[in-house]
């Protein structure tokens, strides 16, 4: 599957993926390097943070209670946030559209 990262400092990329990886596992192999992943996925920092276009909320989901509270620590936080260590990848997300945040 094909997803594509856009940012404010760089041209979009759009990397390769296979399902059953997480976003930010996929990110980490595609050389997204804002992508920081300091904990590895294990959802215990906000390093993956992303934003999901909101046409793909609806196949993504939306942050649970521990990614909430991870996210709150963000000044970047918007409705859309999500830390792409906690979306798995699924083929019905081909072409999913991801922004980066700023770099804090």
């Amino acid at each position: 599957m094909k997803i594509t990262f856009k940012s404010d400092t760089k041209p979009d990329r759009t990397i390769t993926a296979f399902g059953g990886l997480t976003l930010m596992e996929a990110a980490v192999q595609g050389d997204i390097d804002e992508i920081e992943a300091e904990c590895g996925g294990a959802c215990a920092c906000a390093t993956c943070h992303v934003y999901i276009a909101d046409q793909w909320l609806p196949v993504t989901g939306t942050a649970n209670e521990m990614e909430s509270e991870l996210l709150e620590s963000s000044e970047c936080k918007r409705s859309n946030s999500r830390l792409s260590c906690q979306i798995e990848l699924k083929a019905e997300m081909d072409g999913l559209i991801v922004e980066l945040p700023p770099q804090e």
